[in-house]
């Protein structure tokens, strides 16, 4: 919140005193509407008719610009239209833009009501709210130094002013809405009626089909009974025929069923004869059938018997080989274990070696233990007499 230094406070202060004394000087001041004056309905016919005829003067001018065009048009040919001689400049442009304006400063004249006090008022009520609103700052100022008044006055005429353009818009989208749904209703009319138009033709023509449909079938129902009544002659010959051909079948069928008599009873005298032979030969293939069957079953005891002990066998085997695996298993594990033992042992002494080797290196290197320089005395003494002496 922005806060004025007192100095600041006095000087914006001022001001806004200032403003509010005009404002209210303004007020008392102002003029009453044309709806308090005793003379106002004549005052209003006096400006109408004063508009009315200045828009008929501006007709008439515009009246006699056409006529002027039309005959110099007429009088002259084509090529001569466009001479500066011929044809006044720009004279009918001019006269529909003077009563295009007149036209529309008539219209607004129009609209607006003389006689209401809503042009005063509204500029009366914004004189009111501005000094309310200055006043208020004026001693928001004086008083805190402040003037968060006015800032929230000025935000509610902005929130007042965002809503009547969402109304006016909501509006404006409404009109729009409705004269769309009118044209398409007016659309939809047409095709309607076009398509009642239409149907009414269709209704018409088929109308003429079903008076040739008519005069043709009757035409057609003669043909068929003609034609029916041939074909039935035709069928009935056609089926003396066929009962003659059918007649003549049955006799030869009667005759083959004698024949076929005869050639069964003569098979089954045959049957007859062979069917003892049959029934031998059957009784000798059951007595066969249940020999080999007992047979076959003592030798399957046998083979059962024998699979069991071949069963037992294998089991025994299985439990020898478990046992045998076990055991090799085992001694490879034990031979795993010691070779990895001796392969450790390997390595450990070739990692002693090879150290002991490093060791003894570095002692030579060094001149470490044994293997230190051993030093003389008399060039040991030497060396420190000489040291001394420099």
């Amino acid at each position: 919140m922005a806060v004025f230094n007192p100095l600041e406070a006095i000087h914006v202060a001022t001001v806004l005193e200032d403003c509010v004394d005009q404002l209210t000087i303004l007020g008392r001041i102002m003029p009453v509407s044309f709806h308090e004056r005793p003379n106002a309905v004549q005052v209003v016919d006096e400006e109408l008719a004063q508009l009315i005829s200045s828009q008929k003067l501006l007709e008439g001018n515009f009246e006699n610009a056409i006529r002027s065009q039309q005959q110099l048009s007429r009088e002259f040919p084509v090529e001569l239209k466009n001479d500066p001689r011929v044809a006044p400049i720009g004279s009918v442009h001019h006269a529909g833009s003077a009563l295009r304006h007149g036209t529309q400063a008539f219209a607004q004249a129009l609209k607006q009501n003389p006689l209401a006090a809503d042009n005063l008022e509204k500029v009366q009520a914004d004189r009111a709210f501005l000094e309310a609103v200055l006043h208020g700052t004026f001693l928001e100022l004086t008083s805190k130094g402040t003037f968060q008044t006015l800032t929230r006055a000025v935000q509610r005429e902005r929130d007042k002013k965002q809503q009547l353009e969402q109304t006016i818009k909501r509006e404006e989208d409404s009109r729009k809405m409705v004269k769309q749904l009118q044209r398409q209703l007016v659309e939809v009319k047409k095709e309607r009626e076009a398509e009642v138009q239409k149907r009414n033709e269709m209704i018409a023509h088929l109308k003429d089909q079903l008076q040739e449909t008519k005069a043709k079938t009757t035409m057609e129902g003669k043909y068929i009974k003609n034609v029916a009544d041939v074909s039935v002659a035709q069928t009935q010959k056609q089926c003396a025929m066929e009962e003659e051909k059918i007649q003549k079948e049955i006799e030869a069928l009667k005759t083959r069923i004698d024949e076929e008599n005869r050639v069964n009873a003569e098979i089954e005298s045959y049957l007859r004869t062979h069917i003892q032979k049959h029934q031998d030969l059957l009784q000798y293939w059951i007595d066969k059938h249940e020999y080999e069957v007992d047979l076959k079953q003592k030798e399957l005891d046998l083979l059962k018997a024998a699979k069991a002990k071949d069963f037992e066998r294998l089991q025994e085997l299985k439990r020898l080989y478990t046992e045998y695996e076990q055991v090799v298993i085992e001694d490879r594990v034990e031979k795993e274990k010691k070779r990895r033992k001796e392969q450790q042992e390997a390595d450990e002494q070739r990692s002693a070696v090879l150290l002991q080797a490093w060791w003894r290196g570095v002692m030579v290197r060094r001149c470490l233990g044994p293997y230190k320089k051993k030093k003389k005395k008399g060039k040991g003494k030497g060396k420190k007499g000489d040291k001394k002496k420099k």
